[in-house]
This record gives structure tokens, sequence and C-alpha cells, in this order.
């Protein structure tokens, strides 16, 4: 019996463990936090860590995932992404009623912003708006909806099969083999100028940067592919770009909030 239950416990924690994997996955979203963290101002930092009772943008970057599984957040599952058809333009009159991605981060700015709103209601969208800058910045999270974002898209991941957008989520991340603390620690050090250049524009220009290079990849994918080495040689140093990109404008809104 003890060697059942034995066998049993090791199943589960290897289940568990590889399915927390795939679940940008979590080093994506961690290191855009911390990513953010070294770009906020000394008063910013202060009321971050007022709301969050001291936790990270790192840590709290992965909370808008956390709660799907609960009945009582599934509404804001849409707020993930936005699906538009390739060549458009995203229209608001047309987005899905039940909101997108440009609604959720909208919505958490004016929450943030407004003087009518408890500190609880502040640290929720709070940490909300960490996970959902850093899925504006991962392409396929601004797709068309025939393939639900690349979710239907199959290919193979080296001899695995899997989809496109599980490959740019997660799979190109892990078998890139850093942590988000070393994904953060070794960001390419863009100069000021172009640090400067990053923070300007609105979300709505940020959002169409990810779309363009969303039709890149669509461009340069076929169904079925195998993608192994030559796919990660052209497209991890554009992950990599993202994620900075992502926690160097997640910075620019949070200091403009409480700064």
């Amino acid at each position: 019996m003890r060697g059942f239950l034995l066998l049993f416990v090791t199943t589960v924690c290897i289940f568990c463990s590889s399915n927390a994997a795939e679940d940008w996955g979590r080093n994506g979203h961690r290191a855009t936090g911390e990513i953010a963290q070294k770009h906020l101002t000394r008063k910013t930092k202060k009321e971050i860590k007022k709301l969050l009772k001291g936790a990270s943008l790192a840590l709290v970057s992965t909370y808008a995932d956390e709660i799907k599984s609960d009945e009582a957040y599934r509404a804001y599952g849409p707020w993930h992404y936005v699906n538009f058809p390739f060549g458009g333009t995203y229209n608001p009159s047309e987005a899905n009623p039940k909101g997108d991605i440009m609604v959720a981060i909208t919505s958490c700015v004016e929450v943030l912003k407004s003087s009518l709103t408890t500190s609880e209601e502040k640290a929720f969208h709070l940490k909300l708006l960490v996970h959902f800058i850093g899925d504006l910045h991962q392409p396929l999270h601004i797709g068309i909806a025939e393939d639900k974002g690349a979710n239907d898209f199959q290919v193979r991941w080296f001899d695995e099969g899997t989809n496109l957008h599980s490959v740019w989520d997660t799979k190109m991340i892990e078998s890139y083999n850093m942590s988000y603390s070393e994904l953060a620690a070794n960001d390419s050090s863009f100069s000021k100028e172009e640090i400067s250049e990053i923070k300007s524009g609105t979300v709505l220009d940020w959002m169409y940067e990810s779309r363009e290079l969303c039709e890149n990849i669509y461009a340069t994918t076929n169904k079925g592919d195998k993608l192994g080495y030559n796919y990660m040689y052209d497209y991890v140093p554009v992950v990599r770009q993202q994620l900075e990109k992502g926690g160097i404008r997640l910075a620019a809104l949070l200091n403009d909030i409480f700064d």
C-alpha cells in the first residue's frame, strides 16, 4: 500500500509540475514584472508596496491567470486578448461585448487613478494590469478569432505536438532555460534614447506594434511545421525584446498613475 501511495503522490507531483510550465507563461510574465520594477520611481515603488502589502510586481504578475479557474472571475477571461482580421484595425464598436485587452488595460488604469475606489479594488486591478501589459506584448494575444489566437494552429515543437500559441506563450521561453530573474537581469540594455522611444505612444500604438509581429509570425509559419532550433534562433531575440518592452511600458504607466 505504501508503494502505491508513493507512486500516486509522485505521479501527481510530476503532473502538476509539467502543467505549471504550461501556465507569455509564468517566467515571461514574471520577467516583465521584474524589469518594470527597475524602472519605477521611488514614489511609485512606495505606493505599490503599500497596495500589494510588500509583494513584488513579479510575484503578482501571474495572478490574472491563477484566478481563471474561479467561477467568480470568469468574466475576466476575454480581457487577456483581442482578435480582429488581418489587414484590419481595432474598432471598439465591433469589439467583444465581454471586453478585450484594450478594455482591460483602460479599466485597470481608471480604477487605479480614481479617488473613489478602495485600496482593495486598486490592489486587485493593479495585479491585473501587470499581467495584461505582459499579454499585450505577446504577439499572438493580438490575434484572429478564426483559430483562437493560434490556439488551433497546430505545429510540432521539436518532437512534441502543440499549437503555435503555446510555442510563444511558453515553449520558447522554457526551452531557452533561463529563470525569470535571469531573463530580467540579462536584458538588452536599451539606451536612454531607446527607452524614451519605447515609452512613447499610447497603449493602442503598443497593441498595433504587437499586431505587426503577429502578422509576421503567421507569414513565416505554416500549420504542421516542425519548429525547433532555427525557430528559436529567429524568434527568441524577439521574445526577449517584447518582455523588456513590456516591463519598460508597464513602469511608465505605473509612474504616470502613482507619481
